[in-house]
C-alpha cells in the first residue's frame, strides 16, 4: 500500500496562498538515485518565480518547491561508493543527463536536459526528496542541517559568477548589489576569500551593517545614494573591475556606469525586470565585457563546499520556520524583510 509524506504542494500558479500542506505520495528512488529524508530546505527567489509562473519552463502540477535540501539518506536502491543510508548530506540543486558532451566536459549546467530541484522537478518542501546519487554531497557532523540547506544554490551561483566567469583576481574592486540577498551574501564572502575589495549595496542601514560584518570594505545605500557616483568616489574615479549583477532592470544602467575600463559585468538574474538599458558607447569605448552566468557545475559546488566545510564560507540564516509556515516564508522573502537565507525546518 502506498505511503504518504507531509508536503507543501502547489496545484497552480499564483500568490503565497497556492501553497497548501497536504499528504502526498512518497517518492520512490530508482537505481542510480538516492531518497533523502529532508530535515531542512532553504528558500530562493527561484521558488517565488516558479510559484508565480515566471521562471520559464513551468513544472507539472501538482508540484513541490524547494531547491536547497539537506537531510539524511533514507534509501539507496543500488550501492554507491562513499554513500550510505543514514548519512548526513546536502544536495546539489541541478540535475543533468550525465552523458552529453557538456556533462562529460564538466559543464553540466549547460546540458539540454538540465533541471533544478524544486523548479522543474519535485523539491524539498516535503518529508522526502529523490535525486540522482551524483547530486548527493556528504556534510560534516558539526554543520547543522539548516546551515547546510542555506548553502548550495546561492554559493554555487556566486562561485560560478566570480571564480569561473568573471575570474575575479586578488586586489580587484568588485561591486555586489543587494547584499541582503542570498547571492549577495555569498558573493561578498567569496570575493573576500579571493582577496578582492568589496563594495556592497543594500536598502537599509541594518543590512549595510550586516554586509560590513561579512567583510564588505565599503557599503552604499542603493535607495538613498547615487551608486555609480559613490563607486567612482570610492575607487578614485576608476570604477570597479567586476560587477555582480542579479537584480536587472532597476540597476543595470548603474552597473554599466560603475565599471572600470575593461571591466566585467556578470549577471545571473533579473529580479526587478528583464529590460536592461545599455548605452553601447560605454560598452565599446570602455571595452567592457558583459557575461551571463547560470547556476554552476557539480564541481563548482564541491570547490565552494570545501571552503564551507573548512569554515571560510558561511551562509547567513535569517530565520528558521516550520515547513507548515512556507506561505509566511514566501511573504517575508517577497517583502525583502530578510538578510541571507530563510530556511524551512522539516520534522
Amino acid at each position: 500500500m502506498p505511503t504518504t509524506m507531509k508536503a507543501i504542494v502547489m496545484r497552480g500558479h499564483g500568490g503565497p496562498e497556492v501553497l497548501r500542506e497536504e499528504a502526498f505520495p512518497d517518492p520512490v528512488a530508482l537505481p542510480g538515485e538516492a531518497l533523502v529524508r529532508v530535515r531542512a530546505c532553504a528558500l530562493n527567489h527561484l521558488d517565488l518565480w516558479t510559484r508565480k509562473g515566471g521562471a520559464g519552463r513551468s513544472p507539472a502540477f501538482p508540484h513541490i518547491l524547494g531547491n536547497d535540501i539537506a537531510g539524511e539518506i533514507a534509501a539507496l536502491p543500488a550501492p554507491v561508493d562513499g554513500l550510505s543510508v543514514g548519512q548526513r548530506v546536502m544536495l546539489s540543486p541541478g540535475t543533468s543527463c550525465g552523458r552529453c558532451r557538456m556533462c562529460l566536459s564538466g559543464e553540466d549546467s549547460s546540458c539540454r536536459a538540465y533541471r533544478i530541484l524544486g523548479a522543474h522537478v519535485h523539491g524539498g518542501y516535503a518529508g522526502l526528496a529523490r535525486c540522482p546519487a551524483a547530486n548527493v554531497v556528504p556534510i560534516p557532523d558539526p554543520i547543522a542541517f539548516e546551515e547546510a540547506a542555506a548553502f548550495p544554490l546561492v554559493f554555487l551561483t556566486a562561485w560560478r559568477m566570480l571564480v569561473v566567469r568573471a575570474r575575479l583576481a586578488l586586489g580587484e574592486d568588485v561591486l555586489v548589489w543587494a547584499a541582503g540577498s542570498g547571492v549577495g551574501m555569498a558573493a561578498i564572502q567569496i570575493a573576500k576569500v579571493i582577496g578582492a575589495r568589496v563594495i556592497a549595496t543594500a536598502g537599509s542601514e541594518a543590512k549595510l551593517a550586516q554586509a560590513r560584518a561579512l567583510g564588505a570594505d565599503a557599503t552604499i545605500d542603493h535607495h538613498q545614494q547615487d551608486v555609480a557616483a559613490e563607486v567612482r568616489r570610492l575607487t578614485g574615479k576608476k570604477g570597479v573591475e567586476v560587477v555582480v549583477e542579479h537584480t536587472g532592470q532597476q540597476t543595470w544602467e548603474r552597473s554599466i556606469l560603475s565599471l572600470a575600463h575593461r571591466g566585467r559585468l556578470v549577471t545571473c538574474g533579473a529580479t526587478t525586470g528583464h529590460d536592461g538599458r545599455t548605452d553601447l558607447r560605454h560598452l565599446f569605448a570602455k571595452q567592457l565585457t558583459v557575461m551571463g552566468s547560470y547556476m554552476g557545475s557539480k564541481a563548482d559546488l564541491l570547490d565552494a563546499a570545501a571552503l564551507f566545510f573548512a569554515g571560510r564560507l558561511r551562509p547567513v540564516v535569517h530565520e528558521v520556520l516550520p515547513l507548515a509556515e512556507a506561505r509566511r516564508a514566501h511573504e517575508i522573502m517577497e517583502a525583502s524583510r530578510h538578510f541571507g537565507k530563510i530556511v524551512l525546518k522539516v520534522e
